[in-house]
């Protein structure tokens, strides 16, 4: 499959600008790239993202894919009023797709890249209290539970995905320690995800099918936390 012009060299030529950045934090420096900042960042992000956005919603229908800052494309510039690193701006690329009216609020699809590397990642991350509740009563039941088991497994049994969000040493009050999926139970969040410390594999690959594929792969426990963290 050809690749576009904004997405040759993504995401390498984006991580050479983030690396550039983190060597002159500050906005005297951004001001003057800006023009990096929009055919190596901005313009690659957003192409990746409709690209991505047509792929996956052939998978998961109505998927949001949302070429904009603040909406697919998390914004660069850092809130710093309450944080010791004045540095205004993060350095790394994130990208997120999801199902439903508000971002953030239920599972999505996530890639994210910088100078250490590629992470790929599907599920939920800090759900709210009552997502929490509702996710823990899904574990505990038992065809729920196994559905969520099944999933994993799925996934995981690919060989090359890891679990996270595991963030209890004990299963919360209320809930069956014996319970044959209490391991779940001790996830403050959910997400399966692909981590490599370079971009070698991206070589020759077309940078949207190589993401797709994983996300793909990923999508059982994204179908899951959709169906039970509604």
């Amino acid at each position: 499959m050809r690749t576009l012009p904004a997405l040759e060299n993504f995401p390498l030529k984006t991580v050479a600008f983030l690396k550039n950045l983190s060597k002159h934090n500050n906005k005297e420096w951004f001001e003057e790239h800006r023009d990096d900042y929009n055919e190596q960042f901005l313009e690659p992000a957003f192409q990746f993202i409709v690209e991505m956005g047509e792929r996956l919603n052939v998978i998961v229908p109505g998927i949001n894919a949302i070429p904009k800052i603040d909406k697919s494309v998390f914004r660069l510039h850092r809130d710093v009023r309450f944080s010791k690193d004045k540095s205004p701006y993060k350095t790394n690329l994130g990208i997120y797709f999801w199902e439903g009216n508000k971002k953030l609020a239920g599972s999505g699809f996530y890639f994210h890249a910088d100078a250490n590397g590629l992470f790929i990642g599907t599920g939920i991350y800090m759900p709210s209290s009552e997502q929490l509740k509702v996710y823990r009563n899904a574990v505990a039941d038992p065809a729920s539970g196994k559905e969520l088991h099944n999933a994993i497994k799925k996934v995981i049994g690919k060989g090359k995905y890891s679990l996270g969000g595991k963030s209890f040493k004990k299963v919360p009050r209320g809930y069956d320690a014996d319970s044959p999926y209490s391991e779940y139970l001790l996830h403050g969040s959910l997400y399966v995800y692909y981590e490599k410390p370079d971009f070698a594999e991206l070589t020759n690959n077309d940078p949207v099918e190589y993401a797709f594929k994983i996300f793909k792969d990923m999508l059982p426990v994204h179908q899951w936390l959709v169906k039970y963290l509604k």
